[in-house]
């Protein structure tokens, strides 16, 4: 399962490695109707569509997009006989392309072709691809007794994906994409580090944000937070109300640190709230916290430890991610669910065991069982060496009060990296953000709406190192303020001149001790 031989016989290997040699040489154009006739290794097509501009009807939706006309095809990608990869490649009609692809990758365990992020990169000029990963809908039983569908989802799909999609691109506009890029959030900024790190020819510029890199200890730490947020009768010590109210005190004593009031905690680490100041002094009300609330919220932040070592197997939450906005941005789906969350992972992916009952999880023999059995989930490897040399470009982003992942996992991995390959290298190649008040790829209080594809595109194809990308905070459509998220770990501050919800009056500086 965790051979990383190429999946594709010699004819499409090939075939792909023409670019490599061949940069300039032309082919015949193909009829968007005659591309279900293309042959490739292990793959059908199964329908190839001359969709007309704004005709385009979205899976679900009642109404027509607004886009380009594209033409639209639909593959099956069979790399096992326990596959079944669906995928799209849409390539804009001539005078719109840009010559460049984009894959996108997926959310979560969801089984589904990512027609958002699809339309995103259409509009923009690009021929673009996604799969499903490999299965459809959104549970993880699709793991039990099928360990190639876990290879599929990991990262076999999104290999597949790449090159399934730069081909037929290839034959329906007679040349090869000048570029490639990935772009993905969650899952897909897990499968964005699984291409840099496994298949590092794939893509000249990647955009990996909020990735879920360690995904095993992750869902672990899901566990033990869980069982941290419980009696011992199994109810729920936490609910929304009680981390929305620590939320809100945490803002107000640590808000200003940066030296700006905007209702954003910009670096937790640099917090010093303490939720013993919530204790109730006479019977639990809405704005107090019990001494069991008060203990469960402090081991949310400290981790997952081992029992036997004491050593973390999975980083806290930072201060500030326990409950800014409703429900799906807070720590409820952690800790108010009637189980775990993501726990079916285990039944599936590492017991195999449709009946195993999570209660038993031993968090020091069973993490140690699982960390091996399908350590090949994991995107952690810090050697991207092999991206650096082929000038491959990589941004990478997280947010500070994420309450899904926390911020501290991928601080860890991006500082592995730097150990393993050495900071000169590291800045050749790699940038990091970190946004103040972003959620789980999306939401939160702080300036949360920005793009990475535009700076990378310019330190791929123009050399342009990204100093900086400029972020907004929009509420009913109006921006109520600017700000620049700066390359990790320099953070943005104040001048004291101007308005401090304008990006311009910001510079970004090496961050304090």
């Amino acid at each position: 399962m965790t051979d990383q031989k190429p999946w594709i016989n010699g004819a499409l290997a090939l075939l792909l490695a023409i670019p490599l040699f061949f940069t300039d040489r032309a082919f015949a154009a193909t009829p968007c109707a005659n591309l279900a006739a293309l042959t490739i290794p292990d793959v059908s097509i199964t329908s190839a569509t001359l969709i007309p501009a704004d005709s385009f009807v979205l899976p679900g939706a009642a109404t027509s997009t607004k886009l380009p006309a594209f033409c639209r095809v639909a593959a099956l990608a069979r790399p096992t006989s326990d596959s079944f990869i669906n995928l799209e490649v849409w390539i804009p009609a001539a005078g719109v392309w840009n010559g460049k692809f984009q894959g996108v990758g997926n959310n979560a365990f969801l089984g589904a072709i990512s027609y958002a992020a699809m339309v995103d990169a259409l509009r923009s000029g690009y021929a673009t691809a996604s799969s499903d990963a490999g299965h459809t809908g959104g549970e993880l039983d699709f793991a039990v007794g099928h360990p190639e569908k876990v290879v599929d989802w990991s990262y076999r799909s999104a290999h597949i994906t790449a090159e399934v999609g730069k081909l037929v691109v290839r034959n329906a506009t007679g040349k090869w994409p000048e570029r490639a890029y990935f772009i993905g959030c969650d899952t897909g900024g897990h499968q964005a580090l699984m291409e840099a790190q496994r298949y590092p020819e794939d893509y000249d510029g990647i955009v990996a944000g909020v990735p879920a890199a360690d995904r095993v200890n992750e869902i672990v730490g899901y566990l033990g937070v869980w069982m941290a947020t419980h009696d011992e009768k199994g109810a729920a010590l936490l609910p929304l109300s009680k981390l929305q109210l620590v939320t809100k005190s945490a803002v107000a004593a640590c808000d200003e640190l940066d030296g700006v009031k905007d209702g954003v905690i910009d670096d937790p680490r640099r917090c010093k709230f303490d939720p013993q100041s919530l204790v109730c002094k006479a019977g639990e009300t809405e704005s107090c916290l019990t001494l069991a609330q008060v203990a469960a919220v402090k081991k949310v932040y400290a981790g997952v430890k081992n029992p036997r070592t004491g050593k973390i197997i999975f980083p806290g939450w930072p201060i500030g991610s326990e409950g800014f906005g409703e429900a799906g941005q807070s720590w409820s789906s952690m800790v108010n669910g009637p189980s775990p969350r993501r726990v079916e992972f285990f039944n599936g992916f590492v017991f195999n065991d449709p009946k195993w009952d999570w209660r038993t999880f031993d968090f020091d023999k069973d993490t140690s069982y699982a960390d091996t059995k399908v350590e090949f989930i994991n995107a952690v490897n810090p050697d991207l060496e092999r991206f650096r040399a082929r000038g491959g470009k990589l941004i990478m982003y997280a947010g500070w009060v994420d309450p899904i992942l926390p911020a501290e996992d991928v601080i860890d991995y991006f500082g592995k990296i730097g150990a393993t390959m050495g900071a000169k290298n590291v800045d050749s190649f790699l940038r990091f953000f970190m946004v103040p008040g972003l959620g789980h790829c999306s939401g939160g209080p702080g300036p949360t709406a920005f793009d990475m594809v535009p700076a990378l595109e310019q330190w791929v194809e123009r050399g342009v190192t990204p100093a900086k990308v400029v972020a907004a905070r929009i509420v009913d459509k109006t921006v109520q303020r600017t700000r620049p998220l700066c390359p990790y770990p320099s953070v943005a501050r104040w001048t004291g001149k101007g308005s401090s919800d304008d990006a311009t009056n910001f510079v970004c500086k090496a961050v304090e001790k």
